[in-house]
């Protein structure tokens, strides 16, 4: 019997941290490490041995200093232009073998890998689209099967992301609850990254 291939991971990474002073968003400290290995190190404990990362502010300091083995690392040229062309830029870099994405935002600190194991589950569930849930309202991270990829990649324009694919197909979106063991909040502020340092 052949085993099934593992969900992969897309990790976000090119923010340029415009609201946090202009410090490109995979390098802000947290516990200790940069946000981009955090990120990483949520995925793969998770369930996502396969992780993309995509780059864009300041990516040569990124890849200088953030300590990333093992992972794909894709240049987005155009980051600047909002999250959707990070999400097209690290879509088309996955290998043809992947069977689905979790796309994980680099500035979601309170997401865990329960929460990422909790999609992947979904997944080998039969969920071709699944979203972690909090009170049942969605949010991060977002799973996509590989049928959905090209229309996934279509649809992102600006810092939509993947909203237009989701709102096409919520008929098919599995909403996993995920609030018992994940936090959505993201981090954009000098406020947030105060109250994410604090706790």
């Amino acid at each position: 019997m052949q085993l099934e291939r593992p969900v992969a991971a897309l990790v976000l990474a090119a923010g340029g941290g415009r609201r946090l002073g202009g410090r490109p968003k995979a390098l802000i400290p947290y516990r200790g490490r940069p946000l981009v290995e955090h990120a990483v190190a949520t995925v793969r404990a998770g369930g996502c041995p396969d992780v993309t990362v995509v780059l864009g502010a300041a990516r040569d300091r990124v890849r200088a200093t953030a300590h990333l083995p093992g992972c794909r690392l894709v240049e987005n040229p155009d980051w600047a232009d909002g999250m959707g062309s990070s999400l097209r830029a690290g879509l088309t870099a996955l290998p043809p073998s992947v069977p689905a994405v979790l796309v994980m935002l680099v500035d979601t600190p309170g997401v865990t890998a329960a929460a990422v194991a909790r999609l992947v589950a979904a997944h080998r569930a039969g969920a071709g689209l699944a979203a972690a849930a909090y009170g049942g309202r969605r949010g991060h991270p977002v799973l996509i099967g590989a049928r959905y990829f090209d229309e996934a990649a279509a649809g992102a324009t600006g810092d939509a992301g993947a909203r237009a694919l989701l709102a096409a197909h919520a008929g098919d979106l599995a909403l996993v609850e995920c609030a018992d063991v994940a936090v959505p909040d993201d981090l954009d502020t000098p406020a947030d990254l105060a109250r994410w340092s604090a706790g």
